[in-house]
């Protein structure tokens, strides 16, 4: 057990999170799956013990801090140390153009995609702390790149919204924060890029296996790999 890679991974009953956890359990890593849906979750994980893989479901509401409290206690109790962490949760919120979006939209959307990963990193420092390399990493996205989105040649141009992108952008820079003032991990943010899940009600171009290909490099860094930074799965994003 001790010399077991272990990660979570938040979000992961379906899409790219259960993709995540397919993959890096495929390293021979034990993964447990995070997820709000008690069903959903114990279901994709079933799935994937059924192919061999060493996953443990795990429910965890990362909006809920006693959900949180009681998931750092259960992966306490079967690990001695989290290796990596992958703050893979979030929500779409409404698509209503900027000027129609309420507070209460706002809110819905941040609670999970911003508050969330603050409130489960937090929570899980000090198993992190006790991982020789530990890595967290940050599924963001291109639409919450300034950069991306005030390029008229690019895609994350002509989409219109305001939830979604602005939980992106702000995760971008707690990813930037969190590296700084915690200089013995690695941490860095993932665009997926478009991909074909439930978000985009599957209208994405590329693969789930392909949507994962930054957020498991960055989840297999080595000692000498970067921290606070932001990548899709051909490299460098600009924020």
């Amino acid at each position: 057990m001790t010399e077991t890679t272990t990660a979570l991974v938040t979000g992961a009953n379906k899409g790219l999170g259960q993709e995540t956890v397919r993959r890096l359990a495929g390293l021979g890593w034990r993964v447990f799956l995070g997820s709000r849906n008690a069903a959903r979750g114990a279901a994709a994980a079933a799935e994937l013990v059924r192919i061999g893989l060493d996953v443990e479901f795990v429910q965890l509401d990362v909006t809920s801090d006693a959900s949180i409290a009681a998931a750092v206690e259960v992966i306490q109790q079967r690990s001695p140390r989290l290796d990596v962490l992958v703050n893979n949760a979030g929500i779409g919120g409404t698509r209503k153009l900027p000027h129609e979006v309420s507070a209460a939209d706002l809110r819905a959307v941040f609670e999970t995609n911003v508050f969330g990963p603050v409130q489960v990193t937090n929570a899980f420092l000090p198993l992190l702390r006790d991982a020789a390399q530990p890595r967290i990493v940050m599924v963001s996205s291109g639409i919450g790149s300034l950069a991306r989105t005030s390029d008229p040649g690019r895609l994350e141009s002509t989409l219109l919204g305001l939830p979604y992108p602005a939980s992106k952008t702000a995760l971008n820079m707690i990813t930037s924060q969190y590296s700084r003032a915690l200089p013995g991990m690695k941490v860095n943010a993932a665009d997926p890029g478009y991909t074909a899940t439930d978000l985009n009600g599957h209208a994405g171009v590329q693969t789930v296996t392909e949507g994962t290909d930054a957020i498991v490099r960055l989840a297999t860094l080595g000692p000498d790999g970067p921290t606070g930074g932001f990548f899709d799965r051909t490299g460098p994003v600009a924020w």
